[in-house]
């Protein structure tokens, strides 16, 4: 995930008109609405040099729900028309990122613990490639990250446990994802002021 891989999210007109079509536009999300929050993480990935099926899939991240957010856009059974909106290696991290039961994979992250994840869906347990972990990650840090931003009882709450989430996988974030880490959630950042 380099500079020279960003070219922007094929299709972003189509996939935008999908997300108001499913209603992203009218869902409250720190921030302002879901459709907000979603162009602000594509929109960060973009900065950071992700790819853009990693963008698209930031776009798109809460289309079936996350474990932290339940407002799923489209059913589980409908994952084709997501896959040929937004490709098939995006709608496959959309799927990831949606099915991470956190409670149970976050500790895992960054250990030698294998398998990484648990599917929330499934309850089965795998461990992703490396490049889907990645994605995963950058995904990650982009919604935490701008929740975290918009919301400062958030932050305080749940910032220094992400911190620490980060801090473990930070070889495998994005150079300006781990900073942007660093900037928002790191020691130094508590006194610096947050949107809400």
């Amino acid at each position: 995930m380099t500079p020279s891989d960003h070219r922007g999210i094929p299709d972003r007109d189509r996939i935008e008109d999908f997300l108001h079509t499913h209603g992203a536009d009218r869902i409250p999300h720190p921030g302002g609405t879901l459709l907000a929050h979603l162009r602000r993480v594509a929109a960060l990935l973009a900065t950071w040099g992700c790819t853009p099926a990693v963008q698209a899939a930031g776009l798109c991240h809460a289309a079936y729900g996350t474990d932290g957010f339940d407002r799923a856009l489209l059913a589980l059974d409908r994952r084709s028309d997501l896959a040929e909106l937004v490709g098939l290696p995006a709608e496959a991290l959309v799927h990831l990122y949606a099915s991470c039961d956190r409670a149970a994979t976050y500790p895992r992250l960054g250990t030698d613990e294998r398998p990484l994840f648990r599917d929330r869906f499934t309850g089965d347990d795998h461990t992703p490639t490396d490049e889907d972990l990645r994605a995963f990650l950058a995904v990650t840090a982009a919604n935490e990250l701008d929740v975290l931003a918009h919301n400062a009882e958030l932050a305080t709450r749940h910032g220094p446990a992400l911190y620490g989430l980060f801090a473990r996988v930070d070889d495998l974030l994005p150079p300006a994802a781990w900073q942007a880490c660093i900037d928002l959630l790191g020691p130094d950042a508590t006194d610096r002021p947050r949107h809400n």
